[in-house]
This record gives structure tokens, sequence and C-alpha cells, in this order.
């Protein structure tokens, strides 16, 4: 039986992030997947080399990487809006848990079990591999305002101050560690590095 999975998954690529804002740099959700996973990468890697935890960071990796697979079907819904009110995010996390049923029931059955933890969000996942995904979900959101700002786009203004104090809630070193040694090149020209 054929298998319309990949397929799917390619096509995070045609869906636009930050739809409501002026962009100077447009930016899809494949990109940003990508992005995410680098960034949980780095965030688990400071925590096991810097801290000494003992984070499992290539399962912490591939839940970045399937993050937001489910936005093939629900497209990328603005913060604001899933946020307005707690009907409409109760609604939306409905609307994507069924997106996340029909994309794995496309997953050929010898393969579920591995990809079905990484798409159907579960109660019971691992709430310290999830806070690491969602600390890089944050970072990128933030080196997203960073750059826009950088390239004199004040659109982003107000989001990287509500970003930065989303990231300072989330009371992580690691975090702390990133925005303090890795974060400010991002800022600089290819001249300035």
């Amino acid at each position: 039986m054929e298998s319309h999975f990949l397929a799917y998954l390619y096509r995070l690529r045609y869906i636009e992030r930050w739809s409501l804002m002026r962009n100077v740099l447009k930016e899809n959700v494949a990109e940003h997947s990508f992005h995410v996973s680098i960034l949980t990468h780095v965030l688990c890697t400071i925590a096991n080399e810097v801290y000494g935890k003992q984070v499992p960071t290539e399962r912490a990796v591939s839940m970045a990487l399937f993050h937001d697979a489910t936005e093939v079907f629900t497209g990328d819904i603005p913060t604001p809006v899933k946020h307005h009110n707690p009907k409409i995010l109760s609604n939306f996390r409905e609307i994507e848990q069924l997106a996340a049923e029909r994309l794995l029931d496309m997953v050929p059955e010898p393969l579920r079990k591995v990809y079905d933890p990484l798409i159907v969000a579960k109660k019971d996942a691992d709430p310290e591999l999830k806070k690491y995904v969602k600390g890089a979900d944050l970072l990128d959101a933030y080196l997203k305002c960073v750059s826009e700002l950088s390239a004199g786009n004040r659109e982003f203004a107000i989001a990287k101050k509500q970003i930065e104090r989303s990231i300072e809630e989330m009371n992580m070193p690691e975090l702390d560690y990133f925005l303090q040694h890795l974060a400010p090149s991002l800022e600089k020209t290819l001249d300035e590095l």
C-alpha cells in the first residue's frame, strides 16, 4: 500500500510562519522545524556538557523534528490567535490531535511504533524532553525577532519582548547560557563575525 506520509511532510515548506506580521525574510514550517531541531540539540548539549545532566539528546532532537508536523493540515496558527482565549486554544488542541492521528494513519504499519510518539501528542510524553523542545521553539522565535529587528523591521519589537519573558519564565539555565554565549553573534552582520 502506498504511503503519503513523506509527501505531506515535504509540504511543510509551503506553510509560511508569522503570517500576521510584515517580514523582511519569509520563513516556512520546514525551516522552522530544522532550526528547532538544531537548537534542541544545542540546548541538550549545554545541559549535558555544561551542567552535567544526562538528557537523551537524540530523542529530544527527534521530537523537535516532528513538533509541528501536524501543520501540514492545520497550517501555522499565529500565537495571538491560538492564545486569544482558553476555548480557542482547547479547540485548536483538539484539531491538532485529529491532524496528528490523520498523519500517523499514513505511516506504514511496521514504522508506526517509531513515529507514533513523535507525531501524536501524548499526555505521558517525557515533560523534561518537551521542555527542551519548547525552549528551542521559543529560541527560534526569539532569533527570528532578532533577525527582523537587525534588518530594521520594528514589527517584531513587541514580539521579542514577549518571547524574552516566556524564555525567562521557563527558568532553564541552558537558555540563559545560550543567550549569553551563542545568541549575540546572531545579531551581527557577516563582516562583523
